[in-house]
């Protein structure tokens, strides 16, 4: 049985998923610090002909909280503008109707913690994918050495190219906007776009076999 252990992102990117999609088991990385300008609170989706960040604001992001305890700050509107950033990106794509939904449930609970609203959209993102896979959590911060648990943890960010992880194979899908393939967005683009052929998607685009 394999494991990998990653750090928590905001609806997360084809690459991510392409990590969980080699392991057996899934650890979350709970007793890091919060790092800004990461995945941990931001994505990208497919607006009209470019790719639009969502960023969740938070609380003390510049201090050394520890990820799990980080709050969401929900003086700014930001929870309105994701929504509306959804709809206007995705709200002509196919499976849009099937998914908003549960989307929008989870963001309405307003958890008051980033970790709660990332691990909950991404359950439900696996739910979707037909991903049934164990999630447990880390006690404390270690670096792992045992050969059947993978860091991976800060590999799928911003600052690095996915090409150099050998994690991600882009497998192209019709997209709502764009005359060329936009790679690597937020698994919702694919979720929208493709349904229930995501799973394949996936698959497809996941290298196996990877030395990180």
């Amino acid at each position: 049985m394999s494991s990998v252990v990653l750090d928590l992102h905001y609806l997360p990117s084809l690459e991510y998923f392409c990590c969980i999609n080699q392991f057996d088991n899934i650890i979350i990385e709970q007793e890091e610090y919060f790092e800004k300008q990461s995945y941990r609170n931001r994505c990208h989706i497919l607006s009209a002909n470019k790719a639009e960040r969502l960023i969740v604001p938070v609380i003390g992001g510049r201090k050394k909280i520890k990820v799990k305890d980080i709050q969401i700050d929900y003086s700014q509107k930001w929870l309105l503008n994701h929504l509306r950033a959804i709809q206007s990106a995705y709200g002509k794509a196919p499976f849009y109707e099937y998914f908003i939904d549960h989307f929008e449930e989870i963001f309405q609970k307003r958890d008051k913690f980033l970790f709660d609203l990332n691990l909950n959209l991404l359950k439900i993102c696996l739910k979707f994918l037909q991903i049934d896979k164990p999630i447990t959590f880390t006690n404390s911060y270690i670096k792992y050495s045992e050969a059947n648990i993978k860091d991976y943890r800060s590999v799928v960010h911003p600052k690095k190219d996915y090409k150099t992880n050998s994690i991600y194979q882009p497998q192209e899908y019709p997209q709502v906007f764009g005359v060329s393939f936009a790679e690597n967005l937020s698994i919702i683009d694919l979720l929208f776009c493709e349904g229930p052929n995501s799973k394949n998607i996936i698959n497809q685009s996941t290298r196996l076999k990877v030395n990180i």
